[in-house]
């Protein structure tokens, strides 16, 4: 049998491609954020573009007018808002005389996700085309003198077809929430240990003594007044962490976001009714078939347990009334592993092209893994939750 014959096209904007052309292999996907839409939006709003260091370069695979394959794909000049903190590697690097940036990196800007893989049409031998897809990959990488390419977050399923590649894979630490089916939130709660149920009980009633009102909004349900007041928590939020903040979305993302991906939005507001209509928190969501994304919060400083109802309590309680089946609250924070969140591994790929670097990598890997894992069950260890004999 031939083999397929495939056209490779790089492109520098998704907008390069139709919206239905794209989503055609976005959307059977169970992530928001490789669709047209979310991507468009990083690059016309100015949160991911060359200005900000994320230089959009998507690879395009067609078979003569038919888009069969895509990779989301950015070249960097450093290393921020990957959430993958690879800066020892870049030490070593610098150690041995070697360049590190530019680098290749695929992921979707900002959106720490175990999400991220390539778009591939289903009727499609994936392997092989996967494997002609590195290659391309590759070639592009070395003859613009890129050190590496990396895939951040990636889907555990699919990293499979990209290690035989020569990809080391580096484990990481995330945090998830399953619904089994509970009927609320007390429900779920009947699973913790008696003291940690009462602590979250507190915490909870908090908001009913402060007169504090916290809801869930979705869609058209979120005025758009809201949107302007998120990006505000945003940059709040982004400035108690200094040069750790990650402060890429532009105003123009928070304006644009009702209308071109708003069906896809969920928020979690809070207010005193009483006093006045300006919300004290909020949290934004987004949801995907039958799965919930915690993106971005802020809230006043000192009101407490706010961050709790907002972040997790409420929209869980949404969750399980919506009869979603997962909530990823976002990395970071050991908190999450007390309110009932599961801590678990990711995973992000890496090859650099000079061999004494990959080499390095190689050696020290399964040392650097072993050690996380280690450190996931030991967070684990203090989950709320009361054994069943």
């Amino acid at each position: 049998m031939d083999m397929p014959t495939y056209t490779f096209r790089w492109i520098t904007s998704v907008a390069e491609v139709s919206k239905p052309t794209w989503d055609a292999l976005a959307l059977p996907l169970k992530t928001p954020f490789l669709e047209w839409e979310w991507l468009r939006l990083l690059e016309e709003s100015g949160s991911a573009l060359p200005s900000t260091g994320w230089l959009p370069m998507h690879l395009t695979v067609w078979q003569e007018d038919a888009l069969v394959a895509a990779a989301p794909l950015y070249a960097k000049r450093h290393s921020e808002g990957e959430f993958v903190f690879d800066h020892p590697w870049v030490d070593v690097a610098q150690r041995m005389g070697l360049r590190y940036y530019p680098k290749l990196v695929g992921m979707s800007p900002f959106t720490p996700t175990g999400t991220y893989r390539f778009l591939v049409t289903r009727d499609q031998d994936e392997i092989a085309l996967t494997k002609a897809m590195l290659g391309e990959i590759e070639s592009h990488c070395l003859e613009l003198g890129f050190s590496g390419c990396h895939f951040h977050y990636v889907d555990p399923a699919w990293r499979k077809l990209i290690m035989p590649a020569g990809y080391s894979c580096w484990t990481h630490q995330s945090f998830t929430w399953r619904n089994r089916g509970y009927t609320d939130l007390d429900d779920f709660l009947n699973r913790f240990s008696r003291n940690q149920r009462r602590n979250v009980h507190r915490e909870r009633q908090a908001m009913d003594r402060d007169g504090i009102r916290v809801r869930m909004l979705e869609g058209r349900e979120i005025p758009e007044k809201l949107y302007a007041r998120m990006y505000g928590y945003y940059l709040e939020t982004n400035e108690k962490f200094g040069p750790w903040g990650c402060r890429y979305l532009t105003e123009e993302f928070f304006r644009l976001l009702p209308a071109r991906f708003g069906e896809r939005v969920a928020m979690c507001v809070a207010d005193k009714p009483a006093d006045s209509p300006e919300p004290l928190g909020m949290g934004l969501f987004i949801v995907k078939d039958g799965n919930l994304y915690g993106r971005y919060w802020g809230g006043v400083e000192g009101q407490r347990y706010l961050h709790f109802n907002v972040c997790y309590y409420e929209p869980m309680a949404w969750a399980i009334a919506k009869g979603l089946s997962t909530f990823d609250p976002g990395i970071g924070g050991y908190h999450k592993v007390r309110r009932g969140f599961v801590c678990v591994p990711n995973y992000s790929l890496h090859k650099f092209f000079d061999p004494r670097l990959r080499r390095i990598m190689e050696m020290h890997m399964d040392e650097i893994n072993f050690m996380e894992r280690q450190q996931i069950l030991e967070i684990n260890k203090e989950l709320p939750f009361v054994r069943r004999r």
